[in-house]
């Protein structure tokens, strides 16, 4: 799938009234589906690193679209295997070194596919090495590191909660047996990156983002210690910070002084689902805005009107359209970014 940003412009060739907006679902499907043709352009190449990431957000995208089988499940499946590494991790592309970022979209397309079963044929206790691989990059202050050179950011932590709670190894999921993290520490690794201001940043006295605020936020969802750490206060406090991103525009940005963007739909969005004051800010306006965003000739979504289309801001504007309750969209996990059943159907909510 490629990566490249165009053809379509957020907005169109001619700019439509606000009576004239609607999501052109086909036109989106169409667009997604058309990526992984696009092989000959040297964008396609360049994005090489995003790859696996890529077939999750286009994947994502569908599903939430209502329309979940538009892209070839076995070549799917094929592909993100092609992508394991001895170690357990996943690369962004065959040959490509292990990652957490990587690793956790990978694992996220497989449950978006139901390829668990098919990855345990293929892969001798393919789930346990990928989870150890994980549980391996974990640090003795909790964090966890994106790779073996050493990295450290709280979207990795997240990430590795993420993709072991869908690989049904985390602690929690397996009180039997010795756990393969440190969930304590890690839930007080997110705690120390609180700021005053209510928000989170990527390491302890960090500036306060949007993003990080997400990926805390679903961390300690994800761990089930959200409500009890934040409170009613706390969830205040940190909804007021999150509910001023929104800007004249109905758009939402990362942090104060910022453009608006159409992916903070998701990371805005999502921390205010969690927290439950998602109704802190205009969800029409933040529709309108998504809605301008669109290619309505040739599909896809930007940033911003008048720029051009890529499947990165594809997905995280229709999150915002189903947070907001937009017709036909299907409703999206405030903490996994994947369809809500799929979610209760893979960690066993149901």
């Amino acid at each position: 799938m490629s990566l490249a940003a165009g053809p379509g412009r957020g907005g169109g060739a001619e700019k439509q009234l606000p009576e004239e907006l609607s999501l052109v679902v086909d036109k989106h499907v169409a667009y997604i589906q058309s990526l992984d043709t696009r092989r000959d352009e040297l964008e396609y190449h360049l994005t090489e690193h995003l790859r696996v990431s890529g077939i999750y957000w286009g994947l994502t995208a569908l599903h939430l679209l209502g329309h979940p089988d538009a892209l070839p499940r076995d070549g799917v499946l094929d592909f993100v295997l092609s992508c394991l590494r001895e170690n357990g991790g996943f690369g962004a592309a065959p040959g490509h070194d292990a990652h957490m970022l990587y690793t956790v979209s990978a694992v996220q397309v497989l449950a978006l596919i139901d390829g668990f079963e098919d990855l345990e044929k293929k892969v001798e206790n393919g789930k346990m090495k990928i989870a150890r691989f994980i549980a391996g990059l974990q640090q003795p202050n909790g964090t966890f590191a994106g790779d073996e050179w050493g990295e450290t950011d709280t979207r990795f932590l997240y990430g590795a909660l993420n993709a072991l709670s869908l690989l049904q190894m985390l602690p929690s999921q397996r009180p039997s047996e010795a756990p393969l993290i440190d969930v304590p520490a890690a839930t007080a690794h997110i705690k120390a990156c609180q700021n005053f201001d209510g928000g989170f940043g990527v390491a302890p006295g960090r500036e306060s983002h949007s993003g990080q605020v997400f990926t805390c936020l679903a961390a300690l969802s994800i761990a089930g210690e959200l409500d009890s750490y934040l409170g009613e206060e706390g969830k205040d406090r940190l909804g007021a910070w999150l509910s001023e991103r929104q800007l004249a525009s109905g758009g939402l940005n990362g942090r104060p002084e910022k453009l608006v963007d159409s992916c903070y739909s998701w990371w805005v969005g999502s921390s205010l689902a969690m927290i439950g004051r998602f109704h802190w800010i205009n969800g029409k306006k933040l529709t309108k805005f998504i809605l301008e965003c669109q290619d309505p000739e040739q599909g896809g979504f930007a940033d911003r009107p008048g720029d051009m289309v890529d499947v990165f801001h594809t997905v995280f504007a229709i999150t915002g359209l189903s947070f907001a309750g937009h017709p036909g969209i299907v409703e999206v996990d405030p903490a996994y970014c994947m369809p809500k059943h799929v979610i209760d159907k893979v960690v066993r909510r149901c």
